[in-house]
């Protein structure tokens, strides 16, 4: 940055005005098809249709699979509400993504792209084509409208998504300027890209805030053809969907009914998978891929079975620690609970050796810290020395740790003595107080009891009395929201190129916010800082090197207990689809999946025998 623009930012009014007048004008700057984050996009604008979709797939069938729990609401978009699976489907975006590249998006409602070379600003032309269910054109004013009703009224994560647009005006009917507050996020253009178009005339007049079951209007490949609350709903086809022929959408959107059927117990769902009330499920459990398949429908070939690579970053699942709560302020507690943990155990006895042990937040990725911190890494982390743990500097990763089961519990019943407890009469007390440590692990579904007991097992040989409560999704959501848990399960997916959403996983500004993702309740100035500084890259390397810096101090926090993670997805189906091959690269995509019909009359006729 040059001293220049470092001057023009202590004026805000300054720094605003000056953005506009050094950026290029719009006339300038060359309207295209896709946009990338560092490169050019790997298609051309005249491309006919992504390389691994199928543009002459058959149209038709039926797609049935689980969703867990229930719902409440149609809207998606809120705080409020148990929102039902699959509404994106109703929706288009701005842009849509390649599952082939990582940092890529091609024009959807955007029929053209102009982005400035310095990303100061960037307008986007609408397909005149484009068309909401009921028939109105989707407009410039829509986008507008949307994106100020997302940004002000919706869930957490959209103002962290957008916090770096400054403006958003609509030039005309079919054009859309966004005016950026500064250039230090590459990927925000990426993101508006993925802004959902709500229709204006259609939420002007409703309470947007507030759950509704009524069938939701859009413009994408399918609507609402029916709602059993709490139980099921069905989307179908449109058949005269505007986009139908786009080229980001040639091969896509075959299926002509996607049911998704609740239910509240995942064994219940894989019961009903296997007797053909459900056509594919992706299993998340290890002993159920091992042995619940074995049946004569697999054996005939009827029933498929795949594990679907990806390419991208497996991310963290883990049980997080809400530092919200006393006993979880103390660092030094926190590491004892990591140290009780026995992957290996539960890998040998309970998974069937399917998993690897989860050590990163940036997972199977060059974002991946490892070994001591690199000369890049140390200059960014040197200006938080003084807060930061001296192993995030003087350590590598990862991080050591003995053997054996007990000599870790050893470790950690000595870490917890330095923390200010002791055990008495077998119970780990307060030393000053006398008060026991009580945990308490949150759980919804049963299937998590037999990893979670093992846990408890191994806590309570340290003194701590730990418990699982299993409730109902209902309310078990309530208390995600309100952070009312001591340990439960949290997911923090990354993709190839994280960004804005990471101001919501980590930063101090969503500690509070009810239903952000920020989980751990983490409060840190150089966990803001770093994440700051990982939008704003320039390049893949500063990223990367950014992003090792932030995984140090995570991971040196010791916030969550690791947990597993799979380079895959495991797909069970009914052998009635068909599907490109190969797979695209980073992102299993169902959309390009069709149901070839001669298949389907055979499984139906297997289904109809057996029933």
């Amino acid at each position: 940055m040059s001293l220049f623009v470092r001057a023009l930012l202590v004026i805000p009014g300054l720094w605003a005005l000056s953005l506009s007048a050094l950026a290029v004008p719009a006339a300038d700057v060359a309207t295209v098809g896709g946009i990338s984050l560092y490169d050019s996009p790997a298609l051309p604008d005249d491309f006919t249709h992504l390389p691994y979709t199928n543009p002459d797939a058959p149209k038709g069938g039926e797609l049935r699979q689980a969703a867990q729990g229930s719902f409440d609401s149609t809207n998606g978009f809120i705080i409020q509400g148990n929102p039902a699976d699959g509404l994106s489907h109703v929706y288009d975006t701005l842009m849509e993504a390649s599952a082939d590249e990582p940092f890529t998006m091609y024009g959807l409602l955007a029929g053209g792209i102009r982005l400035d070379p310095d990303r100061h600003w960037m307008e986007i032309d609408l397909r005149r084509s484009a068309r909401f269910h009921d028939g109105r054109p989707v407009t410039a004013e829509d986008v507008v409208f949307s994106f100020r009703l997302l940004r002000d009224q919706g869930q957490p994560f959209y103002r962290a998504y957008y916090a770096g647009v400054d403006q958003v005006e609509a030039l005309d009917d079919d054009t859309v300027r966004f005016e950026f507050s500064d250039n230090e996020s590459r990927e925000l253009p990426l993101i508006l890209g993925q802004l959902p178009v709500l229709p204006k005339h259609y939420w002007q007049s409703r309470d947007f805030t507030s759950p509704t079951l009524d069938k939701p209007l859009g413009s994408g490949p399918y609507e609402v053809a029916s709602i059993l609350p709490g139980r099921r709903i069905v989307y179908r086809r449109v058949d005269d969907y505007w986009g139908r022929n786009l080229p980001i959408n040639r091969g896509r959107h075959n299926i002509d009914r996607l049911v998704y059927d609740y239910y509240r117990d995942q064994t219940v769902a894989l019961e009903a998978f296997k007797a053909g009330n459900l056509d594919l499920r992706r299993e998340s459990s290890a002993k159920n891929w091992a042995t619940a398949y074995d049946t004569p429908a697999l054996e005939a070939g009827f029933i498929k079975r795949m594990t679907v690579p990806d390419a991208q970053p497996a991310g963290m699942q883990a049980f997080v620690m809400n530092l919200r709560r006393a006993p979880f302020q103390d660092r030094r507690v926190r590491e004892a609970l990591t140290l009780a943990t026995d992957f290996d155990w539960l890998n040998t006895h309970l998974f069937y050796g399917a998993y690897q042990e989860t050590d990163s937040y940036f997972e199977s990725s060059e974002m991946e810290a490892q070994g001591l911190p690199s000369d890049d890494e140390l200059a960014l982390l040197a200006p938080y020395r003084d807060i930061l743990p001296d192993e995030v500097f003087e350590e590598p990763l990862p991080i050591s740790r003995p053997d054996t089961l007990r000599a870790r519990l050893k470790k950690a019943l000595s870490l917890l003595r330095e923390a200010g407890y002791e055990v008495r009469d077998g119970v780990l007390v307060d030393t000053d107080t006398g008060r026991p440590m009580r945990l308490q692990f949150l759980l919804y579904d049963t299937q998590f009891e037999r990893v979670t007991l093992p846990l408890i097992q191994n806590l309570e040989r340290l003194g701590i009395q730990a418990s699982v409560r299993v409730v109902d999704v209902n309310q078990y959501l309530t208390r995600r929201r309100n952070f009312d848990f001591d340990l439960m399960i949290g997911s923090f997916p990354q993709s190839a190129n994280p960004g804005n959403e990471q101001r919501e996983y980590w930063t101090s500004e969503y500690a509070d916010a009810p239903r952000s993702r920020n989980l751990i309740g983490l409060r840190n100035p150089a966990v803001d800082a770093l994440v700051d500084r990982l939008i704003g890259a320039d390049s893949r390397q500063a990223l990367d090197t950014t992003a090792r810096a932030l995984d140090r101090v995570l991971r040196w926090g010791f916030y969550v207990i690791p947990q597993w993670h799979l380079d895959g997805t495991r797909i069970a189906m009914w052998d009635k689809f068909g599907y490109p091959q190969p797979f695209p690269e980073y992102t299993f995509d169902l959309s390009s999946w069709w149901v070839d019909p001669q298949r389907a009359a055979r499984v139906e006729e297997r289904q109809r025998g057996e029933g």
